[in-house]
């Protein structure tokens, strides 16, 4: 089923909310809207105003659904694709309590006419209410925050970012990363730095830290660990400016998700070959070697579902989850930790030994009929 999103006035009873050119985190509301509805695949997408055209392109037999959206609305992608989806009974209005309007017709010339005629979102549900009945409905609140005025902004930043956060995170990552990178986001977002430049300086940081780990100083291990750390952090400021700002891509993706996978077979590497070197024995080179096949082992498990991402709310499998739960970036800290004592190689043991047990979990989690 095909639909349509009009951006309507929000109307007096909304407050004296910001114009639909206001700023937020870099994008005007409008343009936000606009984004939001195409990442829900809602191409057709029009804004209710005076003197507005649309002879061209207007649908005009067959069933059709119309998302009727109050400008004072900042929606997420995957509510509006909720919107456009959920089962609905045709010529029937179904209103949130923020008046965002779902109606699915062939009279869909009528609903335009009134879209367009309508002064507010209350005065449109009043003049739809007239041709079609009328079902109160809810979604998730959180898939979207009501701008009552002009002075809500700041918390609707703050709904944008902490929107960013996925539940798969481990603890240390979002309770410390993820603070520190949406700090920064905050920054970055209006300015001219890409998610492609944020991955790039985010590698390079990461590569640096690297060969500090050829040391048994505990000193300069820290100082490694601290590069590597910081690179962890940066590394999530390229996925939310790419969320913020709409510019998502799967070369962007690739890059980031492999990027980051260089860094620790680089780290792992230094590890072996610094411990070999203190030792005078190979071992630790059969031990680093194992560390890093089985981490680009891991990683081409991995790579398609971070480059073709799972539909949000879409129910997972307990081998699934728990592949998500192994894959959490807190052993960061461990590496903190050891490195403390001059002893980051010992990291090496536990990533030979986790990451093949992490590539069969993926692998039993993606067994056919599973995913």
């Amino acid at each position: 089923m095909s639909a349509s999103l009009i951006i309507v006035p929000a109307g007096p009873g909304a407050g004296p909310g910001p114009g639909p050119d206001a700023v937020l985190v870099g994008l005007s509301l409008r343009r936000r809207a606009v984004l939001a509805a195409a990442r829900a695949g809602i191409r057709d997408v029009r804004v209710a105003e005076p003197g507005a055209a649309w002879a061209e392109g207007v649908v005009t037999s067959g069933r059709h659904r119309i998302i009727l959206l109050p400008a004072n609305v900042i929606p997420q992608p995957s509510w509006l694709r909720r919107l456009a989806e959920m089962p609905l009974t045709p010529d029937t209005l179904w209103v949130d309590s923020a008046d965002t309007v779902v109606v699915e017709s062939e009279r869909t010339s009528d609903v335009f006419e009134a879209a367009r005629a309508a002064g507010s979102a209350v005065e449109l549900v009043t003049a739809l209410r007239i041709s079609f009945g009328k079902v109160d409905g809810e979604l998730d609140p959180r898939g979207r925050f009501v701008l009552e005025s002009a002075d809500d902004l700041p918390a609707a930043e703050r709904w944008l970012l902490k929107s960013l956060i996925k539940d798969s995170e481990g603890f240390m990552s979002r309770h410390v990363e993820r603070r520190i990178s949406l700090a920064v986001t905050r920054r970055l977002v209006g300015t001219r730095v890409t998610p492609n430049l944020m991955t790039m300086v985010s590698l390079c940081i990461g590569l640096s830290g690297a060969p500090f780990f050829l040391s048994g100083e505990p000193a300069l291990q820290l100082a490694g660990a601290a590069l590597f750390l910081l690179h962890s952090i940066l590394d999530g400021c390229d996925g939310e400016l790419a969320r913020l700002k709409f510019h998502e891509s799967r070369f962007g993706a690739a890059l980031d998700f492999w990027g980051d996978n260089a860094v620790h077979v680089a780290v792992f590497s230094c590890m072996a070959l610094g411990w070999s070197v203190r030792v005078g024995a190979a071992w630790p080179l059969l031990l680093g070697t194992v560390a890093c096949a089985s981490t680009l082992l891991a990683a081409t498990a991995e790579a398609p579902h971070l480059l073709t991402p799972a539909v949000p709310g879409a129910p997972r499998s307990a081998g699934a989850r728990l592949a998500d739960a192994l894959a959490h970036r807190d052993f960061i800290y461990v590496v903190i930790v050891l490195a403390a004592f001059g002893q980051a190689a010992w990291f090496l043991f536990p990533v030979a030994i986790g990451t093949p047990l992490f590539v069969l979990v993926r692998l039993w989690a993606d067994r056919p009929g599973r995913r």
